[in-house]
């Protein structure tokens, strides 16, 4: 266990900082799942935006790396491409 005061106060603000991150990862990922699942172009089309802002969002504040935020983002477009 830490013994400095800073040290704890860290370990506390990382314990918060990592349960936040992996409620927005975890949404960013449930999210992307129920998008796969349409087979409606113009709900799909209309769902696009929103989650394209999200994963943006979350490469911008360092929770997904940029390169995954591109396959990801590359991923949702091909499924998007593929409906008809």
């Amino acid at each position: 266990m830490a013994n400095h005061k800073s040290t704890l106060k860290r370990n506390r603000s990382d314990y918060k900082r990592r349960l936040r991150n992996r409620y927005y990862s975890k949404t960013m990922r449930n999210a992307v799942r129920r998008f796969m699942k349409i087979e409606d172009k113009q709900e799909a089309e209309k769902q696009m935006p929103k989650l394209v802002a999200m994963v943006d969002k979350l490469a911008k504040k360092n929770i997904l790396h940029k390169n995954k935020a591109g396959n990801v983002k590359s991923r949702m477009s091909r499924h998007l491409n593929t409906l008809s």
